[in-house]
């Protein structure tokens, strides 16, 4: 790999050089860090807490609530230690590693997001049948197909931008290393790539999306065939939160990867880059907790257990 480029090392520009600006973004990107990380974390252990969550609508949720804190701890902490201490320099292995995750992560999200939508067609059309059909074998086996989706996605990429040469510059204008930005710096033939890797966006989140709107069509239709008014609504309130997750997630990656020219507008990748790595993630755990009422009821009830005047007594006499 190190022979076949000129290029040990490249410097990721990011947001902006005005040290008042730096200050103010690290301060947010810390605490939005802290936050995503404590927020997807209380949802894994209270749903695998709580028996009463122990549903495969949670158990897709305890996934997706560990993919959000893998794709941030991709890209924050780099950043963060970037805005520290002015360095902003990544070694190639890092930079190919830093991207070989974060769309590992994010595709597998994707495929997640898809099996989610199946989730809630199966609970809402089929009621009477969807212990039997989404057994805990299924599930199982649903998360690892999405596992290993992503990981088949990233392969050939992978391999084919190790083996390109970085005749160029070394400074990339952006916030973490993408392959947008490496073809950037590449002087060899990079159709094929280019090629390749549009193909791949194109089927994992137009093939996804499509999958999770033809799901929710039919949800739509068994929701409105529903005679009480209660009824309709409890399903509705059932996958609201999941579509505001799509919906958030979708919207900034089809305007970054599905289209064919993307070395335009590379100020605004950022701020989308930013969105699917920072802010979904920040959002999907208070989504989830505000708008669902088994969670909800679960968290008053998991703090009651730990705030008690029993606990706070256990508690006080072990310190002692």
């Amino acid at each position: 790999m190190e022979k076949q480029t000129q290029a040990s090392e490249f410097i990721l520009l990011g947001f902006t050089n005005i040290p008042e600006l730096q200050q103010l973004l690290f301060v947010w990107l810390f605490l939005a860090y802290v936050m995503t990380f404590m927020g997807n974390l209380l949802i894994i252990v209270i749903t695998c807490s709580d028996s009463r969550l122990h549903i495969p609508m949670y158990f897709f949720l305890r996934n997706l609530s560990f993919l959000d804190i893998c794709i941030t701890t991709v890209v924050v902490p780099k950043m963060l230690a970037d805005l520290s201490t002015q360095k902003r320099t990544i070694s190639f292995t890092a930079c190919l590693s830093q991207y070989f995750f974060f769309f590992l992560f994010g595709a597998t999200e994707f495929l997640l997001l898809a099996v989610m939508s199946l989730d809630h067609y199966v609970a809402i059309c089929y009621p009477l049948r969807y212990t039997s059909i989404m057994s805990q074998r299924l599930c199982s086996l649903l998360v690892s197909v999405a596992w290993m989706g992503g990981l088949l996605l990233i392969v050939t990429p992978i391999i084919l931008i190790s083996q390109l040469s970085f005749c160029k510059s070394n400074v990339i204008n952006h916030i973490f290393c993408d392959y947008t930005f490496l073809l950037q710096l590449s002087c060899g033939d990079k159709h094929l790539l280019e090629l390749i890797h549009f193909v791949q966006a194109f089927f994992t989140i137009l093939g996804t999306l499509l999958l999770i709107a033809v799901s929710y069509f039919s949800i739509l239709i068994a929701i409105m065939r529903m005679p009480l008014a209660t009824a309709r609504q409890r399903a509705f309130s059932t996958c609201s939160s999941h579509l505001l997750i799509v919906l958030i997630c979708y919207g900034s990656c089809v305007i970054m990867y599905v289209r064919p020219n993307q070395e335009e507008d590379l100020d605004i990748n950022k701020g989308l880059a930013l969105i699917n790595a920072v802010v979904a993630p920040l959002l999907n755990p208070f989504i989830y907790t505000l708008r669902n009422q088994q969670v909800k009821d679960a968290l008053r009830e998991a703090g009651r257990r730990v705030f008690s005047p029993q606990s706070v007594r256990g508690l006080q006499a072990v310190q002692k």
